[in-house]
């Protein structure tokens, strides 16, 4: 079993930033690779980005790319989603997820953990 808890979500202007994070705990965090996802209201959970064991294979969705960063902290095991010049459209409820493979990957369906959660609110 894998526990994930994630914090940072707020209220932030928009083009403002936020850090969120996620802490693992449970298993060996280099055995999984870790991804965030999010879901606005309405609509389907959807792929944000994704970080291998490692942190070397990195992949996010073109609708971020340029201004999120994922990394990893092996040593505190944790993740981190660094959020810059943030949209409205970016408003929606961030999940953590862990994929127990080394591997990185978009698709939802192959991550077996997910954390509760955390409420990101971008106003314009």
């Amino acid at each position: 079993q894998v526990q994930l808890v994630e914090s940072g979500g707020g209220l932030v202007q928009a083009g403002g930033s936020l850090r969120l994070s996620c802490a693992a705990s449970g298993r060996t965090f280099r055995e999984y690779a870790m991804g965030w996802f999010r879901q606005a209201p309405g609509k389907e959970r959807e792929f944000v980005a994704a970080i291998n064991w490692s942190g070397v294979t990195i992949y996010y969705a073109n609708s971020v790319k340029g201004r999120f960063t994922i990394s990893r902290d092996n040593a505190k095991n944790t993740v981190a989603l660094q959020m810059n010049s943030l949209k409205p459209d970016d408003t929606a409820v961030y999940y953590c997820a862990a994929r127990i493979s080394s591997g990185a990957s978009s698709e939802k369906s192959t991550y077996s953990y997910w954390g509760q959660g955390t409420q990101v609110t971008v106003s314009s």
